[in-house]
């Protein structure tokens, strides 16, 4: 698949029973890639995957894959306590229609490289499906170094692709010092999108896409061509927002965005609860204010 451009981590839409509403998830996969994003991940961290069983991550791949057709490939987030239930996910993945993975390591144990390379070199091979390594350091305390990262690329021709998340910009430039273009790199946090386009990244998993996709694809598209002053204007209005993908409670925060947009709920799975209080506050402001100075495309 080409990995390039903004492909939304896309938020798992649910009912007022927490139960999944596929007919809403559909809609709003084809919103997505109508206001030309180029892809979809589904079951991320922003896709509540720990709180969906093995059965519904498959269904939503399935609806998600149905709702897009051939217009964008969709890529099926493999997270898991156990390498032997993220092959089975990954290989269920690949029967069911997804063009890529983006793979994760195990969620709660988190150890030296010899047992986390083990662990991802143990999914990617397991299909033949294009795949995405996500580094995200913070969340899942595991770093894929560059030169790590190097390694899995000469062991395996369907690694395609890293999703940076570690906050450094700087590791964009040291991931293209040591693999050159052998591998499209991905920006992971939102309020880092402009500085990772500029030192190299092609491609960038957004979450504040889920709420504003045009004006996620005009940031990129700016930046990219190298527009920077639309680019530094749509990021001075983006970047309260995008801020909001970076907290611990971004799912809550970034699904309530979505409602008051008109396009989601605020539903999400225990153990989180929908935002309140002085978190409720704080995005009430941003999103007030935002609207108030929305900025033209």
């Amino acid at each position: 698949m080409n990995w390039k451009g903004v492909i939304p981590a896309i938020t798992t839409n649910l009912n007022a029973d927490l139960a999944v509403d596929h007919a809403a998830l559909a809609a709003h996969c084809r919103w997505m890639i109508e206001s030309g994003c180029r892809g979809i991940v589904c079951c991320g961290s922003l896709g509540e995957a720990a709180t969906l069983s093995f059965e519904e991550k498959i269904a939503v791949l399935r609806t998600c894959v149905a709702a897009v057709g051939e217009r964008a490939p969709v890529v099926l987030g493999i997270a898991s306590l156990s390498t032997t239930e993220a092959i089975a996910m990954a290989e269920a993945a690949e029967q069911a229609g997804a063009q890529g993975l983006m793979v994760l390591p195990p969620y709660v144990y988190s150890t030296d490289w010899r047992e986390m390379k083990a662990h991802v070199s143990a999914v990617i091979g397991a299909t033949k499906l294009s795949c995405m390594l996500y580094n995200n350091p913070p969340a899942y305390k595991t770093d894929f170094l560059p030169e790590q990262i190097a390694e899995l690329a000469d062991e395996h021709e369907n690694l395609h692709a890293v999703k940076e998340s570690s906050g450094d910009t700087r590791r964009v430039t040291a991931i293209r010092a040591v693999l050159g273009r052998r591998l499209e790199i991905f920006v992971g946090m939102d309020d880092a999108i402009v500085e990772g386009i500029y030192a190299g990244a092609s491609g960038w998993i957004a979450g504040l896409v889920n709420a504003f996709p045009a004006e996620s694809v005009a940031l990129f598209d700016y930046a990219s061509r190298g527009d920077k002053v639309r680019a530094e204007k749509l990021y001075a209005w983006f970047l309260p927002l995008l801020r909001l993908d970076t907290v611990p409670k971004f799912v809550q925060i970034i699904k309530w965005v979505q409602a008051e947009v008109g396009r989601g709920t605020p539903y999400v799975r225990p153990p989180r609860l929908e935002i309140s209080g002085a978190d409720l506050d704080h995005a009430r402001k941003v999103l007030t204010t935002a609207q108030k100075l929305y900025p033209s495309l």
